[in-house]
Parts: structure tokens; C-alpha cells; sequence
């Protein structure tokens, strides 16, 4: 992102997994319900056991550009909301808590595609809940099993 970012924005963190997806719908309603700016953003890095000239026609940056836009497609089909999107390098739980300085709120997904499934919430939803700079609203999925309404507490 660039010095001109928008102080009253709603981030969202997209990794391409379905948790992120369901964040990046939520985060536009949230968006649309205050008036603010959407930005939805994705990070990338070499892995560090990856040379970053293993390959010409290998671009990590070209395959974050493509899970935002697929993100973007599948939260929304063929009709986005204005948004701005980026793709951000650096370790995504670091640089998402950077652009959180300059966020009214930032939004994630529970779980991302790391990891282990067992764990309630990823390393970078945890990470950026402990160290970011606004709110960071954390999207757990809803639960689809029948005869419920909603959380533990409901009947």
C-alpha cells in the first residue's frame, strides 16, 4: 500500500482459504454499513528454503495476485463492491499488523491455509489480534448443522 491510505478503511487479510473468503464478505458489509473504504490485501514471501531464481516463469507475487482476484470472484461472483486490493510483500501476520496503523479495522479469517485444522484460530489471526494497531474483527464459520440457530449458547 502506498502513504496515501485511508485512515477509515476496513482491511481484510485474504489468503484464498474459505475462512478468508467469508472475512472478505463480512468485511464489506461492515465497509457499506459504515461508509469506510474496503481494502482487501494478500501477502507474499519466498519460502526461505525456495531460492527466489529457481525459476524465470515462477512468480510468487503473479500467484498472489491470482488467490486475491479468485478470493475476490468467489466472495462476491461478478459483482464487487468498490474495493482497492493489494499484494503486499513480506510475512503476512507482520505486514498486516503494519497496515493495521493505517486501518479503522482490520478483518481475517479464523483459519488460513497453514497450519494445523484442530487449532480454533491460525498463527496470523492470533498474531494480528495481539499486536494490531485497530480493532481486529476475527470471522469464525457458521456452524451448519441442523436444528441450530446459532453459537453453543442458543437452543
Amino acid at each position: 500500500m502506498d502513504d496515501s491510505r485511508d485512515r477509515d478503511r476496513v482491511l481484510v487479510g485474504v489468503d484464498g482459504s474459505n475462512s478468508s473468503i467469508e472475512a472478505l464478505r463480512y468485511a464489506a458489509r461492515i465497509a457499506a454499513a459504515l461508509g469506510s473504504p474496503l481494502s482487501v490485501a494478500t501477502a507474499w514471501t519466498f519460502h526461505p528454503l525456495v531460492s527466489p531464481y529457481l525459476s524465470d516463469s515462477w512468480s510468487p507475487e503473479r500467484d498472489a495476485e491470482m488467490v486475491l482476484d479468485t478470493a475476490i470472484e468467489s466472495a462476491f461472483a461478478d459483482v464487487p463492491p468498490p474495493l482497492n486490493r493489494a499484494v503486499l510483500i513480506g510475512p503476512a501476520a507482520l505486514t498486516l499488523i503494519e497496515e493495521s496503523a493505517y486501518s479503522a479495522m482490520l478483518v481475517l479469517g479464523s483459519r488460513g491455509h497453514g497450519g494445523f485444522a484442530g487449532l480454533l484460530l491460525g498463527s496470523v489471526s492470533a498474531a494480528c489480534a495481539e499486536h494490531g494497531h485497530c480493532p481486529v474483527l476475527i470471522v469464525h464459520p457458521r456452524r451448519q448443522q441442523e436444528g441450530t440457530r446459532g453459537g453453543p449458547d442458543e437452543s
